[in-house]
């Protein structure tokens, strides 16, 4: 191999190295207040549940838009109307992209949430929230060990005044369908929407 052969395959490494620096350095890596959960393995990606007109939902019926999704029950006396409360806040911190948002609540107590209670009482929060419910015990099992939700009935006096036990935070896939973010309970509006902006860019 001569000199200008060896300096041509020089130079030519040096201009792809330089054309990969300059992408990466125009690629920044996110930065999100709460729990980065990209590429894990760990958590569900997908899910079948029934929307409160009778309809199975899945991830791909949301595509191009941030998802976040909620675990709790409409009788909950404090975690579930908090946190809907927040989002609904962060929904408004986001002014017009927050219709690029789609907020799920999916409810762990199927016995008393049906499908006319979740149509009633997700979207009084927000008219663009909507209600899931899993379509029977065993897909409410599926759907909270694929997402690693705990639950659990706590009785109350009487058979119909338990309370349920469940996981307080809630999950946030992009608007390709990735599962992207942990969100931690009780984080503030300010930081979900925030979080949310990060997914959007």
């Amino acid at each position: 191999m001569n000199v200008s052969t060896v300096m041509r395959s020089l130079m030519r490494f040096a201009f792809f190295s330089f054309l990969a620096l300059t992408i990466f350095a125009c690629s920044p890596k996110q930065s999100f207040k709460n729990v980065d959960i990209t590429g894990s393995k760990a958590f569900g990606n997908d899910f079948s549940l029934v929307d409160p007109n009778g309809k199975v939902r899945t991830l791909a019926d949301f595509k191009g838009k941030v998802v976040v999704m909620f675990f709790g029950y409409t009788q909950c006396p404090d975690v579930c109307p908090t946190t809907l409360t927040e989002m609904q806040q962060a929904m408004a911190l986001l002014g017009p992209q927050a219709d690029k948002v789609q907020v799920l609540f999916i409810t762990v107590d199927p016995q008393r949430d049906t499908a006319e209670i979740l149509k009633q009482y997700v979207p009084a929060f927000d008219s663009r929230f909507l209600g899931l419910r899993p379509a029977d015990d065993a897909s409410l099992e599926k759907v909270t060990k694929d997402f690693k939700i705990y639950y659990k009935k706590v009785p109350g006096l009487s058979p119909d005044s338990y309370t349920m036990d469940h996981t307080a935070g809630s999950y946030v896939f992009d608007a390709q369908g990735h599962l992207r973010l942990y969100i931690k309970h009780a984080q503030g509006p300010e930081t979900l929407a925030q979080d949310l902006k990060e997914l959007m860019k």
